[in-house]
């Protein structure tokens, strides 16, 4: 018997024997340990990993076939991680090289090589065609939208640049995006994008398949969510340092980018349910930012001066007792990498997820509509500081432009909630500025300059919006004050 049919006989035996792993991992832990930490959407790096066991384990090609596909959800260290591992005969061709994980020495495994299986056509393409037959398979179970006509086996290839989750192109037709840490509960990413076609919303991308997790005594965990690949479009961070490279406007894009976020606000809103903001629940938003501020402040020495003036911002948001402010389901990590100029002109908004770091229950809450807006003025501003020279105007322009697209579809300019915007702004500030001391700290000058500018008193609006009556021309947003260099 050749090596190959010995390994291949071995693998099969495996999956009889129910994968061999039960809560341990057996051969597969300790090069899981070593590879996982070098992971860019693993949320522990620089830590040991303490504890590492199986909360389910699932094969996703039959017994008998020449490679198999693991699915495991992990438990490491209390977080649930996916992983999709590929399992072969030793060596790995030379284009899967990049992607091997370990050699198993002993057990089940001995002589296989265990590599990430998102790094193999053949076995990307399986995903794809277990979403497009809907049914279960031990804990997961694969749906579907059953008006959607997804195309059989177009070769899948891995996006690239992304940190906290992976995410397979298929030809030029689909997107799945992989959930790498991954809690009980429907992700938003899933949940908003639904509620918006049902309502009709053409501004994000509407899921086509999806597949989960059931687990005993715990609420359905998304998984990955397969949508449509919007083909050609210019992604708006880079659509936006371009304009800037060139000293062209940006004002018609971000008034336009106003307006669709507006419409996906307006979407939201009358899709899923509202809740007026009071007296204790906005005293509750303003001490947990408080919160976030002293944290940050403890852990990011540069911001220590001006944590007195920035905690003005959150003081006059408890004062303000929530007048008139309502609270909805929003993107929650709204900024222009989020956003995509489509062939056509328009914008769509995409990864609806919120920020991976918090806890899933609290990106499903509804919060004011204001965060994302002050989301993508902060983006204007990072996309400003990252040219040299700094582009103040440019940033400004953009900003204005926006809120008064914003507007025009709404018919109230941001603006015109002063303390809301304020508190928002400087709330995301902090959290740019732990982020990038963290991760980044040659970029930490860029969130530094708006905790300066946020930190001082707080002077009067110098304008207010004025919108067309109805069956006006369209607002068109002024040029740049000043050419950029």
């Amino acid at each position: 018997m050749s090596e190959a049919a010995s390994a291949r006989d071995r693998l099969t035996a495996d999956r009889a024997a129910g994968l061999g792993l039960g809560l341990g991992l057996g051969p597969l832990e300790p090069m899981l340990r070593a590879w996982l930490p070098a992971q860019r959407w693993f949320a522990g790096k620089g830590r040991t990993i303490g504890r590492l066991r199986t909360i389910s384990a699932a094969e996703l090609l039959p017994p008998g076939s020449a490679a198999g596909l693991l699915h495991l959800l992990l438990d490491v260290d209390g977080d649930c991680y996916q992983l999709l591992l590929g399992i072969r005969p030793s060596p790995l061709p030379p284009a899967l090289a990049p992607a091997l994980i370990g050699r198993a020495e002993q057990g089940p495994y001995a002589g296989l090589a265990v590599y990430e299986g998102l790094g193999d056509p053949r076995l990307a393409s399986l995903l794809l065609e277990r979403l497009r037959s809907p049914g279960t398979l031990g804990p997961l179970r694969f749906d579907r939208d059953p008006a959607a006509v997804i195309p059989e086996a177009p070769t899948p290839r891995p996006l690239s640049g992304e940190q906290t989750n992976s995410s397979l192109i298929y030809g030029d037709s689909y997107i799945l995006k992989i959930f790498r840490r991954v809690g009980p509960g429907v992700n938003p990413d899933l949940e908003l994008p639904r509620a918006l076609a049902a309502a009709g919303c053409a501004r994000v991308p509407a899921p086509v398949a999806w597949y989960e997790a059931e687990l005993p005594g715990s609420e359905p965990l998304t998984l990955g969510v397969l949508q449509p690949y919007l083909r050609g479009s210019d992604d708006g961070w880079q659509l936006a340092l371009h304009r800037l490279r060139t000293g062209a406007d940006f004002t018609a894009e971000a008034h336009a980018l106003g307006r669709a976020t507006a419409e996906v606000h307006s979407a939201l809103a009358g899709a899923l349910p509202t809740v007026a903001l009071g007296p204790e629940q906005t005293a509750r938003l303003a001490a947990g930012m408080t919160a976030r501020l002293a944290a940050t402040a403890r852990e990011v020495p540069a911001l220590r001066p001006y944590e007195a003036g920035l905690r003005g911002a959150f003081d006059a948001l408890a004062a303000s007792r929530g007048t008139g402010v309502s609270a909805q389901r929003i993107h929650g990590d709204l900024h222009l990498g989020q956003t995509l100029r489509t062939t056509d002109g328009s914008w769509a908004l995409i990864d609806f997820e919120g920020e991976p770091a918090r806890p899933l229950a609290d990106r499903r809450r509804p919060e004011p509509a204001v965060r994302d807006i002050a989301g993508i003025l902060r983006s204007f501003d990072y996309a400003a500081r990252s040219h040299r020279p700094f582009a103040p105007a440019w940033a400004d322009d953009c900003r204005a432009a926006f809120c008064e697209g914003y507007a025009r579809t709404t018919g109230r300019d941001p603006r015109e909630d002063p303390v809301l915007l304020r508190a928002y702004e400087t709330d995301k500030a902090v959290y740019e500025a732990r982020y990038e001391s963290r991760h980044r700290p040659d970029w930490l000058h860029v969130p530094m300059a708006a905790i300066r500018r946020l930190s001082e008193p707080q002077r009067p609006p110098s304008h207010r919006t004025q919108l067309p009556a109805p069956g006006s021309p369209t607002l068109h947003p002024k040029p740049p004050r000043r050419p950029l260099a």
